[in-house]
């Protein structure tokens, strides 16, 4: 059973209270076991089979707490759902990627598997925690992430705390419209968009550097725009100008209704570094009124993968602790 699982790593220590958290997305299915300081101390990682529906994802979960994870150790359960929640009553809406989520009751589903208490949070909100609370954003109060994938999320964390607006409403940053049209800030920036950008341009110049790279590269179109930025290529130089406008006209408008005092970029595209954060920064103050210059810091993510599994650990750390405290 367990040659179906890769297991990355176990770190042998002292437990207290351990937490497990659990990332469903579209593409990748993690389990984290982490301890009340936000360290992992086992992570089972498997991929996700679109094909399968939810019920394959459901299985890979059952087969990893049963066969792999040390049930006893956990206290509680932290879910992030790579698609929009109910938060409150532990319900998932539905996945853009893979079906048979719509209406589920993850919270009762897992609660009766495990006897555990369960949380739920959509997948960006709970890696914005953990960027605030264990990565970048851990000496700052106020703190707005955008993950940039396949599609944008964000979440606001304030005081070490998701903050939520009334149902279902949540920190959408990729919903922002740039223009009267209707065009969205994840239709023309995630990593869907960016990689349609570099196709065309290699459509146009089947000669140039950036098709000779991708012709080295069985990946996404993007993953090539780092090598060709480092080898000033105009071409890269001009896609990246192009998404980093757009990504400051939006981020101005997360300026002005909540004021973080950072902003942290994570996701796929977060690979760009400074490539990416460089023109943000210097972008970004024209997009907002002087009366709030200077604008935060733009920065990228520092927990990579783990962010969203430790997020929704921590998510459930401090649930289980308010708890226990009331």
């Amino acid at each position: 059973m367990l040659a179906n699982y890769s297991l990355i790593y176990l770190v042998v220590m002292p437990i207290t209270q351990t937490y497990l958290g659990i990332e469903i997305g579209g593409t990748k299915l993690q389990l984290s076991l982490v301890d009340t300081d936000g360290n992992t101390l086992q992570n089972v990682r498997n991929r996700v089979i679109a094909d399968e529906g939810s019920a394959g994802i459901q299985s890979k979960i059952a087969a990893a707490i049963r066969d792999t994870l040390h049930l006893a150790d956990i206290t509680a359960i932290g879910v992030g759902f790579g698609g929009p929640v109910n938060w409150q009553t532990g319900q998932v809406r539905l996945s853009h990627q893979v079906n048979g989520w719509a209406d589920f009751d993850i919270k009762g589903w897992l609660g009766t598997l495990t006897g555990k208490p369960v949380f739920i949070e959509n997948d960006a909100n709970v890696a914005a925690l953990a960027e605030a609370v264990y990565g970048a954003g851990k000496a700052y109060d106020k703190v707005f992430y955008m993950t940039i994938g396949s599609g944008i999320g964000g979440g606001m964390i304030i005081n070490r705390a998701i903050y939520h607006g009334n149902m279902p409403g949540e920190a959408e940053v990729g919903h922002i419209c740039l223009d009267r049209k209707g065009t969205t800030l994840e239709s023309q920036c995630s990593g869907w968009a960016v990689d349609k950008k570099v196709r065309k341009h290699i459509k146009k110049h089947p000669k140039g550097l950036l098709a000779s790279m991708k012709n080295k590269v069985d990946g996404p179109e993007a993953s090539i725009l780092h090598a060709a930025l480092s080898k000033n290529n105009k071409a890269a130089v001009r896609i990246v100008d192009e998404i980093t406008d757009d990504l400051a006209l939006a981020l101005s408008h997360v300026v002005h209704l909540f004021h973080p005092e950072l902003i942290i970029i994570g996701g796929g595209l977060s690979f760009l570094g400074h490539h990416l954060c460089a023109p943000l920064n210097s972008k970004l103050p024209k997009y907002v009124m002087k009366a709030f210059l200077p604008v935060p810091l733009v920065c990228v993510a520092t927990l990579g993968e783990s962010a969203v599994p430790t997020g929704a650990a921590e998510l459930a750390k401090q649930h289980w602790q308010f708890l226990q405290n009331h």
